[in-house]
């Protein structure tokens, strides 16, 4: 959430200092992620009492801002770079997070083998 709401910030600053850094798409994708980002700490709540549906939406937001994140990064000319940078430090915190909530769905699962 911090990376997200960081991001905004930064793209309010380069607004007035150098504006094509600043894009429609940039902001765009800022919004978005920002929008994700407190959903995250939302279902990370509901998760912590146990709730598997919210382990599973945990699992399925982390998984949209990975994909989303990876493909804009990846695609040229499309968003500044100060922006890809960001892009992949956010795929990369979703990936370790997805690791972590496989782990902790499969978890039960091993607790019930014979």
């Amino acid at each position: 959430m911090v990376l997200a709401a960081g991001t905004i910030v930064a793209l309010i600053t380069l607004e007035g200092a150098a504006r094509h850094l600043a894009t429609k798409e940039a902001w765009g994708h800022a919004v978005i992620v920002l929008v994700f980002a407190v959903l995250l700490p939302l279902r990370l709540r509901a998760a912590r009492r146990g709730r598997a549906d919210a382990l599973r939406a945990l699992a399925i937001i982390a998984s949209a801002l990975l994909v989303v994140n990876a493909v804009e990064a990846a695609l040229p000319h499309a968003f500044p770079g100060w922006m890809r940078v960001e892009m992949v430090v956010i795929a990369v915190l979703m990936a370790v997070l997805i690791s972590m909530l496989v782990r902790r769905i499969r978890q039960p699962l091993a607790g019930n083998l014979p």
